[in-house]
């Protein structure tokens, strides 16, 4: 296939539509989280019908990140939850938001996720990360090395063999000419699942960038580093086989509710938990009756006071302005929203308002 013909069908794969009046494509991201006193099968069930939702209200994708040792967090196994999705949905697109590639064989993840394309022929998405989703011991116990944070660095070599593995194209005379990633290309022409570079800092933007891939960049937790990481994925662009210009979508966290002093009830419990996780006492996501009676310190409140600027909340007139507002912003040509709070049915009830304050259509598609 010429580079043109290959650009154009690739692009489709990577660039949404926006729909309602939405002036660029929205999309989900899900860490699965399990509140107190809820299962991880329960929190699996709701990502099910998350997925289900986004696909109804035209969302444009559903993405799955990959963490490690996180009570509060069942999304450890990103391809094995994303082939129930699969087998759950018709035509959203669905993928790792991300894979962390550093904790994997990249043969192991081109399986996977050549497994998921035959599955789901069109709609995978293939995003990763080189941060290891988990604290250092763990990221150590994954990659059964002593050595905490190693693989990070052969970041660029590990993508590189991944995609070969994925085209089926080692040269001859490589060490793996003769092994092929099944299901794959040797089993005849067949489409595969275009990679995303996903990032919270420039490491992965100027990568991108310099190979012209579609970047998503960590908003959500990162904010701070938002901008110079945008610019520096433009700057270093690079047109390719896969882009002809940048695409980069920007993580964000947002939660919409009918009360506005209730959406605020609702995110401190994502607050609660991210500072529970950064002072090494990980659990599972507190009620927002846990996280109104609990006794932060002024160290504390200043913590969860700065986590909740970043996190848009209110009313759904409300968080459709300020994710406008961002859009502006960065100039990202694709949001991702992500909703941490307690209970499920908050997450879902969130992504209905979000969606009808932008006109989203209600497209009505049976369960499958």
């Amino acid at each position: 296939m010429s580079s043109r013909g290959r650009s154009s069908t690739v692009s489709d794969a990577i660039r949404g539509t926006a729909h309602g009046d939405s002036p660029v494509p929205l999309s989900l991201l899900d860490l699965v989280t399990v509140g107190s006193g809820r299962t991880a099968g329960e929190a699996l069930a709701t990502s099910v019908e998350i997925s289900r939702l986004a696909e109804r209200r035209g969302y444009h994708r559903h993405w799955v990140a990959e963490h490690h040792s996180m009570p509060g967090v069942a999304s450890s196994s990103p391809a094995v939850i994303l082939a129930h999705l699969a087998a759950h949905t018709r035509r959203i697109r669905l993928g790792s938001g991300g894979v962390m590639l550093p904790n994997h064989a990249p043969l192991v993840i081109a399986e996977q996720f050549g497994t998921l394309e035959a599955f789901a022929p069109g709609r995978v998405d293939l995003g990763l990360g080189r941060a290891p989703g988990t604290d250092g011991a763990t990221a150590a116990a994954l990659r059964r090395t002593r050595t905490p944070g190693e693989g990070a660095d052969d970041f660029p070599q590990q993508l590189a063999e991944l995609t070969r593995f994925l085209d089926d194209d080692f040269p001859d005379g490589h060490p793996y000419a003769r092994i092929h990633a099944v299901p794959g290309p040797v089993q005849g022409p067949k489409g595969r699942p275009p990679i995303w570079l996903l990032g919270s800092s420039g490491f992965s933007a100027r990568l991108a960038g310099t190979l012209g891939l579609p970047f998503a960049f960590a908003h959500h937790f990162s904010a701070q580093n938002t901008l110079p990481a945008l610019d520096l994925y433009r700057d270093s662009f690079r047109p390719s086989e896969v882009l002809d210009a940048p695409y980069a979508l920007i993580g964000v966290s947002a939660l919409a509710h009918d009360d506005p002093k209730e959406a605020r009830r609702q995110v401190l419990t994502g607050a609660l938990s991210m500072l529970r996780l950064r002072t090494g006492r990980p659990g599972l996501i507190p009620t927002p009756e846990e996280a109104e009676a609990y006794a932060f310190s002024p160290t504390e409140r200043d913590f969860v006071s700065g986590w909740l600027s970043n996190v848009i909340h209110g009313t759904a007139d409300e968080v459709r302005t300020g994710l406008d507002d961002l859009r502006k912003r960065t100039g990202a040509d694709e949001l991702m929203i992500t909703a941490n709070a307690h209970g499920g049915d908050v997450r879902l009830r969130s992504y209905d308002l979000i969606a009808d304050a932008y006109g989203l259509p209600d497209a009505g598609v049976p369960a499958v």
